[in-house]
């Protein structure tokens, strides 16, 4: 898209990783953000215009083994992020991405809108919550739209998505790259939780309403300086069961066993997100379907397994295409 990208991140922790495999032309700089000097020192000599702050302790059970770690990364961490933005003159936009665990979950059956409470039971939920009132408070302290074009020239959003799948993603924990790794070694996998119900969705979706909501704060938009929810249209609310079955039918090698260990710590299951605030407002859509979404994902996977082939640059030129073909905003400028 033109963009000069500068990465601040930790090492991947995984090997093999998505990073190292695209071998991107940027700049990657790795740190901890909890280090405000070196943080602070890379804001000062790369002057960015805008940030997305992705980083984050983002996993569940790990959070329960590791809470300071988690909270020192996803509260502390985020407030670093923020002061070297404001230590930054050159910073006009902040992007905050937290997650849909940062609701206070009642397991209703209807999606949360961005001005229900904040809460979590785990310690990763409950950070991510910390964190939205952070940014609640920045928003308001410091980068106040009231006072935006006067004194600072700021303005902060947050994004929630839901659970995101796509190729690349060997995080431990995480069901799709649990079953692509099991098949891989020719293993069942075990299934922990599979009446959990989560609004799943291609990675790609809620990036590309990160990068709009971006560009709108760039061009000055105060009215979009707020907190957004970015998911599927619905139908992509599925258990953890019927996803494992649907992607069977894309790689026939997949098996499984359900094994529900009393023992396990808790987790969410059913949480949903309402994005009606994106559709209206910022003119979002996702792209596709959860049969599209499960196909693209096993298809990576397969092709990095059985060809050593990676797929990231034809998914992306696709879902661009069909987005285009959707009439989305965002895609129909790309063209030009």
């Amino acid at each position: 898209m033109g963009a000069k990208v500068i990465g601040y991140s930790l090492k991947p922790p995984t090997s093999p990783n998505h990073f190292e495999l695209l071998n991107l032309d940027m700049v990657s700089v790795i740190g901890d953000i909890r280090d405000g000097d070196k943080l602070n020192a890379v804001f000062s000599k790369y002057q960015p215009e805008i940030v997305f702050h992705l980083a984050a302790q983002p996993l569940v059970r790990l959070s329960y083994k590791e809470p300071i770690e988690t909270f020192e990364t996803n509260v502390i961490g985020t407030l670093k992020v923020f002061e070297a933005c404001k230590n930054t003159k050159s910073v006009r936009a902040i992007v905050n991405i937290t997650s849909d665990k940062c609701y206070e979950n009642k397991e209703w059956v209807w999606g949360y809108r961005e001005n229900d409470p904040m809460g979590g039971y785990d310690p990763y939920s409950a950070s991510k919550g910390c964190a939205e009132l952070l940014t609640s408070s920045y928003r308001k302290s410091f980068f106040n739209v009231n006072e935006y074009g006067k004194s600072h020239n700021v303005l902060l959003a947050s994004c929630r998505a839901g659970n995101v799948i796509g190729g690349g993603d060997w995080a431990k924990d995480r069901l799709m790259t649990d079953i692509m790794v099991a098949v891989s070694q020719g293993k069942k996998v075990v299934i922990r939780n599979p009446q959990a119900t989560r609004p799943w969705q291609h990675v790609l979706e809620p990036l590309s309403g990160y990068l709009m909501l971006g560009q709108k704060l760039l061009e000055g938009k105060k009215e979009f300086a707020q907190a957004w929810n970015f998911g599927s249209g619905g139908q992509g609310s599925i258990t953890v069961r019927e996803v494992v079955e649907n992607i069977k039918r894309y790689w026939d090698k997949i098996d499984y066993e359900i094994n529900q260990d009393t023992d396990q710590p808790h987790e969410a299951g059913l949480l949903k997100l309402d994005c009606s605030k994106a559709y209206m407002l910022l003119k979002w859509r996702d792209v596709w379907d959860s049969n599209t979404t499960f196909q693209k994902t096993v298809n990576w996977y397969k092709s990095y397994y059985e060809k050593n082939e990676i797929l990231t640059e034809e998914d992306l030129n696709s879902y661009i295409e069909d987005a285009r073909e959707k009439g989305l905003e965002w895609a129909g400028r790309n063209a030009e």
